[in-house]
């Protein structure tokens, strides 16, 4: 039972990151969500949104911070 409590304690730490982040993302109006590249289709009854830019960028990011994070850790 200590894991899962663990576990979720970990999850809502980065959720509350993820969270944060995305807050100061839309302060500093970082068009997260919003960038070339990412599919919008609207139509009369509904629309399709697709942020394709948006998670690659986000991708690339948290790829670069777990790498710094990991190798830090790994001394």
């Amino acid at each position: 039972m200590e894991t899962l409590a663990r576990y979720l304690m970990i999850g809502g730490i980065i959720l509350l990151l993820v969270g944060g982040g995305l807050y100061l993302a839309s302060k500093f109006g970082i068009p997260l969500g919003r960038l070339p590249g990412d599919i919008r289709i609207e139509g009369e009854h509904g629309g399709f949104y697709f942020p394709l830019t948006t998670s690659i960028v986000v991708s690339v990011v948290l790829t670069i911070l777990l790498n710094l994070i990991l190798k830090i850790w790994g001394k």
